[in-house]
């Protein structure tokens, strides 16, 4: 079986691809969803890096020859720093939702998205308070189940570990390296993701040689839980096509 390794973005835990799980096992895969470092009631914590989040995930999956990497959002980015880490160590890559590089994190732009996602909880209020609207990342229309799980994952992260990831955020730059990598790439997106539009995943595609991409219509930026169907069938479409071309 084909180990797929899912990477959680900021706000939920390796919960948030419960529904990959059974599809992915389903479909024949062997499905690993790790939490990040301070995620799933692991220690909460202060201090956050890409290095640091890349170099557990690699401790933590050291068993499983050359995983697909599926990275949603933040995990995009975890799964982008491992792939210039580990060069030949992995058979395909989903980049879901994310970004090259945030900037900047001394810009003006960076200094107030850290601002802005910390205001509430400055403020006072919890990350359970603020989960349902955190939830507003989602599309239009997402799978009630899903948009709940969400709600429930949020609450449960902790504020230490949540402060120290939009901190790590702002200071992700991987632009340098995309012309460097050499496994198939699928860049997907979703019609009403504000967090990553469409055309920074478009972009990042054209950078990283014979890379793929998609834009799933009707959704925003948590696509996994907003409509898991189509967010598998994109991923077993490329997949079917990259491995059984590389078989």
């Amino acid at each position: 079986m084909i180990p797929v390794v899912f990477l959680h973005g900021i706000g939920v835990g390796a919960r948030s691809f419960a529904p990959q799980m059974a599809s992915f096992a389903a479909a024949g895969y062997q499905p690993v969803a790790p939490d990040l470092l301070g995620y799933g009631g692991r220690e909460p914590v202060k201090t956050m890096s890409f290095e640091a989040l890349a170099q557990d995930v690699e401790a933590g999956i050291a068993g499983l020859e050359r995983p697909v990497l599926v990275g949603h959002s933040m995990g995009g980015m975890v799964a982008q720093t491992m792939l210039r880490r580990r060069p030949g160590g992995y058979r395909a890559a989903v980049l879901s939702c994310t970004s090259p590089a945030f900037g900047n994190p001394d810009g003006d732009f960076q200094k107030k998205f850290v601002a802005d996602r910390l205001a509430p909880l400055d403020a006072g209020s919890t990350m359970a308070q603020n989960a349902s609207a955190a939830a507003n990342v989602m599309g239009p229309n997402p799978d009630p189940a899903g948009r709940a799980l969400f709600i429930e994952q949020y609450a449960a992260v902790p504020e230490a570990t949540y402060r120290a990831a939009v901190k790590c955020l702002v200071t992700f730059d991987e632009r340098a390296n995309l012309p460097n990598i050499t496994v198939p790439v699928l860049c997907l997106a979703t019609e009403h993701d504000r967090n990553a539009p469409p055309p920074v995943l478009e972009k990042m595609a054209g950078k990283i040689p014979g890379a793929y991409y998609l834009c799933l219509s009707g959704l925003g930026h948590v696509p996994n839980l907003e409509a898991p169907a189509a967010f598998d069938a994109a991923i077993f479409n490329f997949l079917d096509h990259v491995l059984s071309r590389a078989a």
